[in-house]
């Protein structure tokens, strides 16, 4: 039984993880060519204000980086609603804050208030003057499913485009017996607007619909189990795939590439 479907199209995207910071890398880790360096240095973020660029976490600054590379150069503040989606966010913060109020320290107020799930999204709005549509996803295996339907919401209710930035690190080891694939650094960003007639020669056209999972639906193959959503789903988008199945979330989850 299908659920639903959405369709809407990429006019911009881009990518930043540790070692693979150019759009020639990408396509090299997309066909098998090239991994994360963990080693690397963390993205500059330069076009963040230094004050603000320092309070962002890891994640943060790879999520930050993204947003503003998939933007125009010359684009300023306006009416661009934007997704900061990730599964883990600032998890790493939070486990933190836990481990010093177990040992009855002191909490610090700013560390606090970074490490709730919309922090990115808060520095987002104050570097840039920003006071457009600001929400923040988390939604376990499908946060990148959750997030793109979000998006296809806020076109259908108007918006002219929206800006949806996934990212995600690593969660603390304390998390580590409850991983479910090979988690890594990432994170990446894309410029979405309405699949219709203004646009169709505008950028890549996508679709997404899904089903549930039970024993009536028709068996399809797994995701890649050893990649974190997002990068699934990255990699399908770069190296042009006509579709990829994924499921998650109590959900089987198909996205179609259109001609």
């Amino acid at each position: 039984m299908r659920f639903g479907d959405v369709s809407f199209s990429v006019a911009s995207h881009t990518a930043w993880a540790p070692g693979l910071d150019t759009a020639a890398a990408w396509l090299e880790w997309a066909h098998g060519r090239a991994k994360t360096n963990t080693a690397a240095a963390d993205p500059k973020v330069a076009k963040m204000p230094p004050m603000l660029r320092r309070r962002a976490s890891v994640t943060g600054k790879m999520a930050l980086e993204t947003a503003y590379a998939c933007l125009p150069e010359q684009a300023a503040p306006s009416d661009l609603p934007v997704i900061f989606a990730s599964r883990h966010g600032e998890c790493a913060r939070s486990v933190e804050l836990l481990q010093e109020l177990a040992q009855h320290a002191p909490l610090s107020p700013t560390a606090f208030s970074l490490s709730v799930h919309n922090a990115n999204g808060g520095l987002w709005s104050i570097a840039r003057g920003d006071r457009s549509n600001n929400i923040a996803i988390a939604a376990g295996t499908s946060t990148v499913e959750h997030a793109l339907i979000e998006a296809c919401g806020l076109l259908a209710d108007g918006a002219r485009q929206v800006l949806l930035v996934m990212a995600d690190s690593p969660p603390p080891d304390v998390f580590s017996a409850y991983s479910d694939c090979v988690e890594q650094g990432f994170s990446w960003a894309w410029l979405l607007q309405a699949d219709n007639e203004a646009h169709t020669n505008a950028g890549e056209r996508l679709s997404l619909s899904w089903t549930t999972t039970d024993a009536d639906s028709p068996a399809t193959p797994p995701a890649d189990a050893a990649l974190p959503g997002g990068l699934d789903i990255l990699r399908f988008f770069l190296r042009r795939d006509a579709e990829l199945t994924r499921v998650a979330g109590g959900r089987r989850w198909r996205w179609s590439r259109h001609a």
